[in-house]
């Protein structure tokens, strides 16, 4: 019985604090999503170590939900088209996130469960890249990497005003399509980073 009760409680923390995060970034209490759970303060640190552990587990959680998604375009007919819908699916997991871009700069690279969905997701990112590559669709210096780290650009340029006009990332994501395209495309400055330096 206890145990079913540890994985109930450690379900209602995970999506306490899943809707706390997102809705006010990474400054939320653990009494605040303690409080939403409607468990004590001392059921989130018999389930998670600290705060960052429990905020760990979460966007490692946004990245899987990312991949999955990204592996069930893989095989669409139209691959420039599947890379597009994963990076407006990415885009909106963040605008709807306030917590996604604050973890991904805050979080250690150090953190496993982190560091395997980065690498999932930038493996993912490459398969998609390549095959819309090989169409011809995209511009032939793009990389998984610079997609991946695309992802953040459109809904970080609204942030300021996300509340007021929370459909607006759109309008920069379009802008951001036409730069991928192949007709578009002009030699760049510095190349895409490394593996390594993405996942640490």
């Amino acid at each position: 019985m206890q145990r079913a009760d540890a994985v109930r409680n450690r379900r209602l923390l995970m999506d306490a604090a899943t809707a706390e995060f997102a809705e006010n970034g990474m400054d939320v209490s653990i009494t605040r999503i303690a409080t939403r759970a409607g468990v004590g303060k001392g059921t989130v640190f018999r389930h998670f170590d600290t705060k960052e552990q429990l905020l760990a587990e979460i966007f490692s959680d946004r990245l899987e939900e990312l991949v999955t998604a990204g592996e069930r375009l893989a095989d669409s007919d139209g691959p420039a088209a599947a890379l597009f819908e994963f990076m407006t699916i990415g885009t909106e997991i963040q605008a709807r996130d306030r917590s996604f871009c604050q973890a991904a700069a805050a979080l250690s690279r150090s953190e496993a469960t982190v560091r395997t969905s980065r690498e999932r997701l930038a493996d993912i990112a490459d398969v998609l890249v390549t095959r819309a590559r090989e169409t011809g669709a995209i511009r032939d210096d793009l990389t998984g990497l610079d997609v991946v780290l695309l992802l953040s650009a459109a809904s970080q340029a609204v942030l300021s005003i996300s509340q007021e006009a929370p459909g607006l990332w759109q309008r920069y994501l379009s802008m951001i399509f036409d730069g991928l395209r192949a007709p578009a495309a002009r030699p760049l400055p510095v190349p895409s980073p490394t593996r390594a330096q993405f996942t640490g």
